[in-house]
């Protein structure tokens, strides 16, 4: 598993537990980062910090695009997981759109349902551009 792939689960874990927990998440990532067991990866932070100075336009965009699912009604791991993909979509050049839909099918396969991948890849694809 790659170091960025990683820092994405990381990240993934983060976001949902600080909306499962009500707990802010500039509390959360020191929090955690102090655990010597499980050390903070940087592309991590980075993801975090970006999809929360992104989430109002992350939202709409995954709002406008996930069709027949309100953000809301959504299961909460696959809103994270959305809004980590997004975030590399959108502001992130590193990363191309196929690879960040990929890494976040892979997510979902391993930590959601056995409907979210091929709807987090088309919700995704359709921020991207890639499909209508």
């Amino acid at each position: 598993m790659s170091a960025r792939t990683r820092a994405r689960r990381r990240a993934l874990e983060l976001l949902f537990e600080s909306e499962a927990r009500g707990i802010d998440i500039s509390v959360l990532v020191p929090l955690r980062s102090s655990d010597p067991d499980y050390p903070m990866k940087a592309y991590a932070v980075q993801i975090v910090d970006g999809v929360t100075a992104h989430r109002d336009e992350i939202d709409e965009l995954v709002r406008t695009y996930a069709r027949g699912w309100s953000l809301e009604r959504m299961p909460a791991v696959d809103r994270a997981i959305l809004r980590i993909a997004a975030w590399e979509i959108l502001h992130n050049d590193e990363i191309d759109a196929p690879v960040a839909i990929s890494e976040a099918q892979t997510l979902a396969q391993d930590f959601s349902t056995d409907d979210s991948p091929g709807y987090v890849s088309g919700v995704l694809s359709r921020i991207a551009g890639l499909q209508d």
